[in-house]
């Protein structure tokens, strides 16, 4: 079943649009809010784990920046226009890696620093004609999950093996899976920087990266940066159309003219090569992915709910709002649907996407139990809410899609980040 991003986000109040803000640019309601803080909350935990370290900058930049960065000349027909300010031109950035680039300049760096991993959540934007615009797969304000890596050539090679390590990580936790590799690179025409000695070790760099992971890939002509090739996570949506959610790029050319440089363990300065890499893209094509995925029943860490108290009664209310004040403790999202919201079947089908949703009776509210529902059906005998929240905890602390496990798990510890380095 092909299920339309579009529609799921208004209909679960994730996000919207308004023709007074403007085409291309959603506004998150609270649960989208929730879902779009709790994956970029893993991506960078999963960043810093591997030896990222994050930084922020503007969103805005002159337009001599990007004409250093050849995204002026080679990209212009995606920007907005010049805005003029104390007589210089400002433009709003459509990519980060300018910005990265300057701050790497801006500090005198050393062989044994790197390779130096940079990496912001950041925004930029893109001037998108009407007509591609769509949901949250095509906009103008785009949040981006981006890094850069400045090394050594001879580290190029695992450092970008290690970039797709990160992303299969995070495709896992995700629940969803690529539907291919794409080695992109350039094609006819003369939006690409000519370089020709540059692309040939880029690509052969990629080519051996790719083949030394086992990963099948197809070669795209007309599909790369316009400063390099790159490798396209590509993902396909219920109908089969495909789009790019992560990417590894390979960069000789912004180094080269930023001046960027180290020294080297000869005392000489040596130019780094610039490895563009993003493990989720831009936060809105995730989700709006996700949304079409998972048809709204996102994992349990992602879920905007990750819990429903259902009391039977009034008389079990304090009993639920105790219930869900110990989830919040814990760092559970938990939310208490009480009878004024209809019948108890009303409300289990009113939250058939929350992942767990604990039915409070007479019972249960007397001896401190849990009836658990998953939301894949199955039912649990009563338990001790204890047991039930430490079970729950481990399961989202640890990133899983799985909804119960059988065995006692482990306090949460986040494990499927340990070998994200």
């Amino acid at each position: 079943m092909h299920h339309d991003h579009r529609r799921l986000g208004r209909e679960l109040d994730l996000f919207d649009t308004d023709p007074l803000i403007g085409s291309g640019l959603p506004y998150w309601l609270p649960d989208g809010a929730v879902v779009r803080h709790t994956l970029e909350e893993y991506v960078r935990e999963a960043e810093r784990r591997a030896g990222y370290r994050h930084v922020y900058s503007p969103v805005l930049g002159k337009r001599e920046l990007y004409e250093i960065s050849g995204h002026w000349a080679h990209y212009s027909d995606d920007m907005f226009p010049p805005m003029e300010l104390g007589g210089e031109q400002v433009v709003l950035r459509p990519s980060l890696c300018p910005h990265h680039a300057v701050i790497y300049r801006s500090r005198a760096h050393s062989y044994r620093e790197l390779p130096l991993r940079m990496a912001e959540l950041g925004g930029m934007y893109r001037s998108e004609l009407s007509g591609v615009l769509g949901g949250l797969t095509r906009v103008r304000a785009i949040q981006l999950n981006d890094a850069h890596i400045f090394c050594t050539l001879d580290q190029v090679a695992e450092e970008a093996a290690a970039a797709l390590g990160l992303i299969g990580r995070a495709y896992e936790a995700m629940g969803i899976a690529p539907a291919r590799y794409r080695l992109s690179l350039p094609g006819p025409g003369g939006k690409y920087v000519a370089a020709p000695e540059l692309w040939e070790r880029s690509t052969a760099l990629l080519r051996e990266v790719l083949d030394a992971s086992g990963l099948a890939y197809e070669a795209a002509e007309g599909e790369a940066a316009f400063y390099g090739p790159k490798i396209d996570v590509q993902v396909a949506d219920g109908a089969g159309r495909e789009s790019t959610l992560s990417t590894v790029q390979i960069d000789f050319h912004q180094p080269e003219r930023f001046g960027l440089h180290y020294i080297g363990a000869d005392g000489a300065k040596h130019r780094p090569v610039m490895i563009h890499r993003s493990v989720v893209g831009s936060v809105e094509r995730a989700v709006a992915h996700l949304l079409e995925h998972h048809g709204g029943a996102f994992p349990a860490w992602l879920a905007p709910v990750q819990l429903v108290v259902l009391p039977v009664s009034d008389s079990e209310l304090p009993a639920a709002d105790a219930l869900a004040s110990r989830c919040a403790e814990r760092g559970l999202r938990a939310e208490v649907v009480g009878p004024e919201r209809g019948t108890l079947g009303a409300r289990i089908r009113e939250a058939r996407l929350v992942p767990y949703q604990a039915v409070v009776g007479a019972r249960e509210a007397a001896d401190g139990l849990v009836a658990l529902r998953l939301r894949d059906g199955r039912r649990l005998d009563p338990l001790p809410s204890d047991d039930i929240l430490e079970r729950v905890g481990a399961l989202v602390g640890a990133y899983s899609t799985e909804l119960w496990d059988s065995l006692r798990p482990k306090s949460p510890d986040r494990r499927p980040l340990d070998n994200a380095s």
